[in-house]
């Protein structure tokens, strides 16, 4: 891969267990380094049938060992709208003194029987004032605003109910005076996880408000084989002299008939006036599943998915759920990794 990520010996760093709410697994965390101190926001649950997720909330001086700031979640399906729905994938910035967490949320939580194979076998149970359909059951991207990195409050939407649209992920600061999200809206997915379209690309909206947001313009596009099922965002982004450094994630089909895939991660360099053109793209993975506990966990096999990312002591700091089981750290070089993504210009 031609850079050197350094996973810690401690690995996976935070584990399910503790709460009835996160008893069965954690993973996927936002996390931020503020008034010297980490914060990590981690999806949790306590079972798979149904698989209500909620955000938990931890705290460390080290940024390795964790500890729960509260027994109970920060943010829960309820404060979203539908106590039957599943909230996820958290990313956190903090801007003008403001924290913001941008959400993934289901209103009617899926269950699921993993195979141990590949995406595991999901279905829709029985709930009240829910039809059945699939389209009336999508993942709406949402915003939660905090004075004290404590106490949150869904604030704004930034999609429609009728499409599909995870990943989405604030920048740090705004953007020629407005706030900018990267997204990746799709037409829609069932519980069989297809798209109507095909390849679904990372894509970016602008807001003056956080409540009306601009048409998605296209950032990149699955382009290897690395990421012919799909690509998303990764982390938030990090501003440097170079450009907006981006990581994603990319999905390959490793074997369809088992729907067997593999998660990995990459970085692009975006201009920092013009976020929609790429500077540079990395064309093979930065991080991808080499260690047992990225290869197999009780969700699904192969799987690396970073959401935070600190930057802290000329290191980046990347947090990363593994096999939707745990969470993971492993640290690289800000001006190593830099370096890396900008051999490989556009």
């Amino acid at each position: 891969m031609g850079i050197k990520v350094r996973r810690c010996s401690e690995n996976p760093i935070v584990r399910a267990g503790l709460y009835d709410w996160r008893m069965c697994v954690t993973m996927n965390p936002a996390v931020i380094y503020d008034e010297g101190k980490f914060y990590m926001y981690e999806r949790a649950a306590g079972g798979l049938r149904p698989f209500h997720c909620y955000i938990g909330m931890l705290e460390s001086d080290d940024g390795i060992h964790f500890k729960h700031v509260k027994d109970e979640p920060v943010l829960t399906p309820e404060m979203c709208g539908c106590k039957y729905g599943s909230v996820q994938d958290p990313r956190v910035v903090k801007i003008d003194g403001t924290y913001y967490m941008t959400i993934a949320f289901r209103p009617f939580s899926w269950s699921s029987n993993p195979t141990g194979l590949g995406v595991p076998e999901s279905y829709i149970g029985e709930y009240p004032d829910f039809g059945g359909d699939d389209k009336d059951n999508q993942s709406r991207s949402g915003i939660a605003v905090s004075k004290d990195r404590v106490n949150w409050e869904i604030f704004s939407w930034v999609n429609a109910k009728d499409i599909d649209d995870r990943n989405v992920i604030l920048f740090p600061e705004k953007v020629n005076g407005k706030f900018a999200v990267l997204r990746r809206p799709s037409g829609f997915v069932s519980t069989q996880a297809q798209h109507e379209d095909a390849g679904p690309s990372v894509q970016i909206s602008y807001s003056d408000d956080l409540k009306e947001w601009s048409e998605p313009e296209v950032v990149i596009e699955p382009k290897f084989k690395w990421e012919d099922n799909r690509i998303g965002g990764s982390t938030p982004p990090i501003k440097t002299e170079h450009g907006w450094l981006v990581t994603y994630h990319g999905v390959e089909n490793a074997y369809p008939a088992t729907r067997r895939v593999i998660y990995r991660m990459s970085a692009v360099m975006l201009d920092l006036a013009e976020p929609t053109k790429v500077l540079a793209r990395c064309p093979e993975p930065i991080l991808e599943p080499t260690e047992y506990y990225e290869k197999f966990g009780v969700y699904i096999p192969n799987v690396v998915f970073p959401t935070g990312a600190v930057v802290k002591d000329g290191l980046v700091w990347i947090y990363y759920g593994v096999c939707d089981t745990a969470i993971a750290m492993a640290t690289v070089g800000l001006d190593e990794l830099v370096e890396h993504v900008m051999s490989y210009p556009v």
